[in-house]
């Protein structure tokens, strides 16, 4: 089966049994995506969610985070893991939302890019989630995957892949396609135990059935 074919199979059998996906990171508005997204790096989304309640009870807006110092804002995320850079970060891409862009976040990739702890991921997953635009988010659990299943051959630098799967991932299921890779791989091929290859969904097309 080629790389298009095998991913489009993939896609109507995953659409099937993650039908609901979606960013398991919680926000209410595009700047709290991008706090939200820049603390998850070695850290669970889950605990991301918890300290983020924190750090928006205390500074509820773009403006009240950009003027926080910087030492409040760590003591509030350090339970998330590199207080120090993240909280470095986050001040500053605030400061350039409020100083740049009227406290709003670019609908453009670009300039996505150049705002301080955004990268290629984060930037992917703002223009899927937020503004509704083709996307491709290549979190660990996608490229695991996606070289589990053949998509790609080896490859596990995150850009490399990124550019592998635009090929043969239609524009517009790129961004629900890297949510349900997530959600396959928390539930069925997950990377610290055994895959359960024998409840999953894609076992009869997958090369690596069996193998951890």
């Amino acid at each position: 089966m080629r790389k298009k074919e095998l991913a489009k199979e993939i896609i109507e059998r995953l659409k099937i049994e993650y039908p609901n996906t979606g960013c398991s990171l919680e926000y209410d508005d595009a700047w709290k995506l991008l706090v939200s997204v820049r603390l998850a790096a070695q850290c669970t989304d889950a605990r991301v969610n918890v300290v983020v309640q924190d750090l928006y009870e205390k500074f509820p807006t773009v403006e009240a985070l950009a003027a926080a110092d910087v030492a409040d804002i760590e003591a509030i995320v350090r339970p998330c893991g590199l207080g120090n850079s993240k909280a470095r970060d986050i001040s500053a891409c605030m400061k350039v939302l409020r100083d740049e862009y009227g406290g709003k976040v670019p609908e453009d990739f670009d300039a996505l890019l150049a705002l301080p702890g955004v990268g290629r991921k984060s930037a992917n997953l703002v223009m899927g989630d937020v503004f509704g635009k083709p996307a491709i988010v290549t979190d660990t659990h996608c490229i695991r995957l996606v070289n589990r299943m053949g998509l790609v051959d080896g490859i596990k630098e995150p850009k490399k892949v990124e550019m592998a799967l635009w090929k043969i991932i239609p524009p517009e299921e790129g961004n629900d396609f890297c949510h349900r890779m997530v959600d396959h791989g928390r539930e069925v091929c997950t990377a610290r135990t055994t895959p359960h290859c024998e409840r999953c969904c894609l076992a009869d097309i997958c090369p690596k059935v069996g193998v951890k």
